[in-house]
């Protein structure tokens, strides 16, 4: 099969890309350094240490695509509120679905059930063919209308585009001379799953501690409300501290760190952890080559938008290459690809910026923030018509929604 379309990185958003694409059947060759697809069993025993938010309108996009059932039956679990303090002061904010009239804020998924529910509908789609065990080992220029690649086992192979969907170090990305501004966060991100001590109720709770923000992401366990998927961003000194505790020990220190609010914590699995840094592409499209998701820019984890912004990435890439199809343009053409870029960019820049803003705000000491941290959540919290409008920032309706998650 001759591509028309390849797609570096088989995760969440290259995955869904190569789904919106097959769809409409254009030809498409997804490469993936992974050895082999994920555990079609993922979603049932102990939870994955990875989850994700996935937004009202990503669930929209899945809901399209015929993969939500799939993620369905292995294991969602709704949200319907958000609440938000600071350790250090009273002022607090509190979401409700029922506010902004959504039945639900979000669902928190784990990685692999996304993963797994989108490579099964990929196995459908006849014009997709899923490659594991690739790696580029070489990027050429564009030319005749083509871009070639050379794979790790000297295969050559060669489509009007290539799509870059590898990651926060992405290869591509490297091999192709775009350069990104990144910085450190300082923070690593400490994950686990947690059993607690009264039922988390359909709400994702955050606090900001001096260190860093500490969420407890709502997970249900066969009808047991009482386990949530914990995301601790701290200094790295402090995530290898937590993790050279006893598992007793780490869960009275999550359970302290968090006011007791679902009282004592279990921590039931292992811990990793992961370094957080901020990065955005200097450019997202150059003639047969674009970047989407993390090779394209990734943020801090502290909102939860990280995989939707890479999945509106997915949706509005599809959605241009779809129409350039159907009027006979080269799927490479830089024009064409111009268009993607121009939709996407100041959405992911006004997000990044949003979350740096936020992250070193949070993350002062000085006396006059807190308290302005403080009366601004208080503030906010009494404003119904405002938090309306933040909910509908958080499930995602910002800006002009491509067509499949409206």
């Amino acid at each position: 099969m001759q591509a028309e379309v390849i797609v570096v990185g088989g995760g969440m958003v290259g995955a869904t890309l190569a789904a919106l694409l097959g769809e409409a059947g254009i030809a498409v060759q997804v490469l993936d350094a992974r050895p082999g697809p994920v555990d079609r069993q993922a979603g049932t025993g102990r939870p994955a240490l990875r989850v994700s938010a996935v937004t009202e309108v990503s669930r929209r996009l899945f809901v399209g695509l015929g993969a939500w059932p799939a993620m369905q039956a292995r294991r969602v679990t709704p949200y319907t509120g958000m609440h938000v303090w600071e350790q250090q002061g009273s002022g607090e904010i509190r979401f409700d679905a029922e506010q902004a009239g959504v039945a639900t804020l979000g669902h928190i998924v784990e990685n692999e059930v996304i993963l797994a529910a989108l490579e099964e509908r990929l196995e459908r789609l006849p014009t997709v063919e899923m490659r594991y065990g690739c790696r580029v080992e070489s990027l050429g220029a564009w030319q005749s209308e083509m871009r070639q690649l050379t794979l790790n086992n000297g295969e050559t192979l060669s489509a009007p585009l290539i799509v870059a969907a590898d990651g926060a170090r992405s290869r591509l990305r490297e091999l192709a001379g775009i350069t990104a501004d990144a910085h450190d966060t300082g923070h690593h991100a400490l994950v686990t799953t947690v059993r607690l001590e009264r039922p988390h109720g359909g709400v994702a709770r955050q606090v900001f501690l001096p260190e860093g923000p500490l969420a407890f992401l709502p997970l249900t366990l066969d009808d047991d409300p009482h386990h949530c998927s914990i995301v601790w961003s701290t200094s790295p000194q402090h995530v290898e501290r937590l993790r050279s505790l006893t598992p007793d020990a780490l869960g009275a220190e999550m359970a302290t760190a968090f006011d007791h609010r679902l009282g004592q914590v279990e921590v039931i699995d292992e811990t990793a952890s992961f370094p957080l840094a901020q990065r955005h592409a200097s450019r997202y499209v150059m003639p047969g080559l674009a970047l989407i998701g993390d090779a394209a820019h990734s943020i801090h984890p502290l909102a939860g938008q990280g995989v939707n912004l890479g999945l509106m990435d997915a949706a509005v890439l599809a959605e241009e290459l779809v129409s350039a199809r159907s009027r006979g343009a080269s799927l490479g053409d830089e024009r064409i690809l111009s268009r993607y870029a121009r939709r996407r960019r100041g959405d992911n820049a006004a997000m990044l910026t949003m979350m740096d803003g936020f992250r070193l705000l949070f993350g002062s000491a000085n006396p006059m923030l807190t308290l302005a941290r403080n009366l601004g959540l208080a503030g906010v919290d009494r404003l119904t018509p405002l938090k309306r409008v933040l909910i509908r920032q958080a499930i995602g309706e910002r800006g002009h929604l491509p067509r499949r998650c409206r």
